[in-house]
C-alpha cells in the first residue's frame, strides 16, 4: 500500500464522469487500499477515484468516530437504490478543495447497491455523516463537486482560492 497525490480543483479529471469497474481484480483492489491510506494519511472521511486521478467508480470511506474502532469500506459501481424524503444540511470539506468548508443540503438516509472488495454485491443503508458522506462520494464519480452545490458567485472564488493554493505549491 502506498499514499497516492490528492488532485486540488480545479483539474479537468475532476469534471469527469468515471467508467465502471469490470471487476474488482487485484489491480482495483490494490487501488483501493492505495486510496483508504491516502485517506486516513490526508486526513478525510471518503475519497474517490478520481481525487487521486483514476476515472473509474470507486470510492472509499471510513466514518467512524474518533473513539470507535475503524470501519473502512470500499464500494466500487456505487449506486442508490432509495433516497429518504428527509433532508439533511451538513458542513462538508472535500480533500480536493482543502480547507473550504460549507453547508449543503441531501436526502438524511440512503440506500445504495455496490461491489465489495471480493466483488459480491451488495446492499446498505446509510444514515447520518455516513449518508452525507456516500453521497458527496459519489457525486465525485458522476464528475460533481460539492461546490456545485453553491451558489455561482461562492463558487467562482472557491475556484480562485483553489488556482492561488495550486500556484503556491508549484
Amino acid at each position: 500500500m502506498s499514499t497516492r497525490n490528492i488532485l486540488i480543483h480545479p483539474d479537468a479529471r475532476l469534471k469527469k464522469v468515471c467508467d465502471p469497474v469490470s471487476e474488482v481484480s487485484p489491480e482495483m483492489r490494490s487501488l483501493a487500499e492505495d486510496m483508504l491510506e491516502t485517506m486516513y494519511d490526508a486526513p478525510g472521511v471518503g475519497l474517490a477515484a478520481p481525487q487521486v486521478g483514476v476515472l473509474s467508480r470507486v470510492f472509499v470511506m471510513d466514518c467512524s468516530g474518533k473513539d470507535e474502532a475503524g470501519d473502512p469500506m470500499v464500494l466500487f459501481n456505487p449506486e442508490i437504490t432509495w433516497t429518504s424524503e428527509e433532508m439533511n444540511t451538513h458542513e462538508e470539506g472535500c480533500l480536493s478543495i482543502p480547507d473550504i468548508y460549507e453547508d449543503v443540503t441531501r436526502p438524511a438516509l440512503v440506500r445504495m447497491s455496490f461491489l465489495d472488495m471480493d466483488g459480491k454485491l451488495r446492499e446498505k443503508e446509510f444514515g447520518g455523516l455516513w449518508a452525507t458522506c456516500a453521497q458527496h462520494e459519489l457525486d465525485h464519480l458522476d464528475g460533481r463537486l460539492f461546490i456545485d452545490y453553491l451558489s455561482a458567485l461562492k463558487r467562482s472564488m472557491i475556484t480562485s482560492k483553489m488556482k492561488k493554493l495550486k500556484r503556491s505549491r508549484a
